[in-house]
């Protein structure tokens, strides 16, 4: 990805795609009661065309707006569901950018427990996938060439499971997944059979350290969102993991798992509703800790 060319292809298209959307919705600009618009973190360049476009519009409009952090977005998706799960809960975030673990106790009221140290997952499915002469994104592309692999050939390390903590380490994998691809065959079987080893790796460590911090935390939930919580196999493994604690687990749908405009919505509007509302000088953030975002009242800290 060029950041440069991200941001002007989403100059480009922007507009259009929200009268595109307000067409569909058979609706006009007139009905939009406020505005929200994800400041971060992320690419600074597409943020400030986001935000810029954002703001603008509130202000032409009369509505407010309000900045939204993107992670909290993918960790309120699962709200938009049927079975929404109730306040606190543990949510692992899990997507290209960012491997978290976090008690969230309300909207804005949110302790992270453990984070990756280098790479997140999704990267490195995306490296990985790389390596095996799979497109960008590769995350999907791996999972589903994992599903024809031998899970007897080989079997890749669970960083930072022999230790205690909730931190996260994806890095080494890739180095791995390397180290066993050089001097095999460059073949569809050794391919397939790898990306089953490496897939496996990832899945369980993310449910043993799912596991490790429901048992710290005695959090009844667990809820896990990002584009990575797509995942089948890590589906299927935390499903049996959490039936073992008695533990029940939402997921958002799988078009909201990746990102979209909806988690970005839902949590615009709860704040919308709390009465926030962004200033004509506006901001965007690279980077934007998490715990850092306010409570909405009455969320326990």
């Amino acid at each position: 990805m060029v950041p440069e060319l991200a941001s002007r292809d989403h100059v480009r298209k922007l507009i259009p795609l929200l009268d595109a959307v307000l067409a569909e919705a058979q609706m006009s600009r007139g009905d939009v009661d406020g505005i929200a618009y994800t400041a971060g973190p992320g690419l600074v360049g597409a943020l400030m065309v986001g935000a810029a476009v954002g703001r603008s519009l509130a202000f032409a409009l009369g509505v407010p707006s309000v900045a939204v952090h993107h992670m909290e977005g993918h960790l309120l998706a699962p709200m938009l569901e049927a079975d929404a799960p109730a306040f606190p809960f543990l949510a692992l975030l899990v997507s290209g950018g960012h491997t978290q673990l976090v008690a969230v106790d309300g909207v804005g009221a949110y302790r992270v427990l453990g984070e990756s140290l280098d790479d997140a997952a999704g990267e490195a499915f995306d490296k990985t996938a790389s390596l095996l002469g799979l497109p960008y994104p590769g995350g999907p592309q791996l999972a589903a060439l994992a599903e024809r692999g031998d899970p007897g050939r080989f079997r890749f390390p669970r960083p930072m499971t022999d230790r205690p903590g909730l931190d996260f380490s994806f890095s080494g994998l890739k180095t791995y997944a390397m180290n066993t691809l050089a001097g095999l065959p460059d073949d569809a079987r050794t391919r397939a059979d790898v990306a089953r080893a490496f897939e496996e790796a990832v899945v369980d460590t993310l449910v043993i350290k799912c596991r490790r911090a429901l048992e710290q935390t005695a959090l009844p939930r667990l809820v896990v969102s990002g584009g990575v919580g797509a995942n089948r196999r890590l589906r299927e493994t935390m499903a049996a993991a959490a039936e073992a604690l008695s533990v029940s687990v939402h997921y958002p749908r799988v078009a909201f798992c990746t990102d979209n405009g909806a988690m970005v919505a839902y949590a615009g509007c709860q704040r919308l509703l709390a009465g926030a509302s962004e200033p004509l000088a506006f901001e965007v953030r690279a980077r934007w800790p998490l715990e850092s975002l306010q409570a909405l009242d009455g969320a326990a800290r």
